[in-house]
């Protein structure tokens, strides 16, 4: 089953006084219970189309298609609704709150989803931390957690509403090689024993071949 459809899609900056084609005719598919990889140069547009992909940017063109459905015909409450559903981001620079511990950063998404109480949503944010190895983090602010325990906790935070689909954008780009290769096991573990659906963007190519598949992004067209 396909869980994302990606249908002539093209993305234009205009500034005034000219255009910037930044996608220019995008069609891929990705797959239920995928792990896939948008590899790339810098200024390929990989981020831009990850962002298409999970509801965050607008296209200038074409359709974006969830389980048969164009997330692009929704309002936009309907679609920051679809994104606390069904979908979990992953960044380079986790955007952790530096006033928030780390148990409270990964408990926010839930406060806007109905599927569970306070205690059931913070029992689950425990257990995803303990899982990841941050079970005596739980009460440390970001300033106090070093890189790769401060990529997890936006891990968990990612996960929190049980999403479909995780949307990786240079996940181990501020991570040193030890922190990074833990993170993409933990992903493929994800990817292998819970079916998280994974789009992941990166330029390494290394990394890219932890994934079932790769595309090759380039000048806002896929050359694969």
């Amino acid at each position: 089953m396909n869980k994302i459809e990606v249908k002539s899609l093209f993305k234009s900056y205009n500034n005034g006084a000219s255009a910037l084609d930044v996608l220019r005719g995008i069609s891929l598919t990705v797959k239920e219970k995928e792990f896939l990889a948008i590899e790339g140069p810098s200024g390929a547009g990989k981020s831009t189309l990850l962002h298409i992909l999970g509801g965050l940017d607008c296209p200038s063109e074409g359709e974006v298609l969830f389980e048969g459905e164009n997330i692009y015909n929704l309002s936009e409450n309907e679609r920051a609704l679809f994104r606390n559903r069904y979908a979990g981001f992953v960044f380079q620079f986790y955007h952790l709150l530096p006033e928030l511990s780390a148990l409270e950063n990964v408990l926010l998404p839930s406060l806007l989803k109905s599927w569970a109480g306070r205690k059931v949503a913070e029992k689950h944010a425990k257990s995803l931390l303990e899982k990841l190895g941050l079970s005596l983090r739980l009460q440390h602010r970001p300033y106090e957690l070093s890189g790769g325990e401060q990529q997890r906790v936006a891990i968990a935070r990612a996960l929190i509403n049980k999403p479909q689909v995780l949307f990786c954008d240079e996940p181990t780009g501020n991570l040193d090689s030890e922190n990074g290769e833990k993170l993409l096991a933990l992903l493929k573990q994800l990817n292998s024993e819970s079916h998280v659906t994974i789009v992941m963007v990166t330029h390494d190519k290394d990394i890219a071949k932890t994934a079932d598949r790769i595309i090759y992004l380039k000048d806002g067209l896929i050359l694969n």
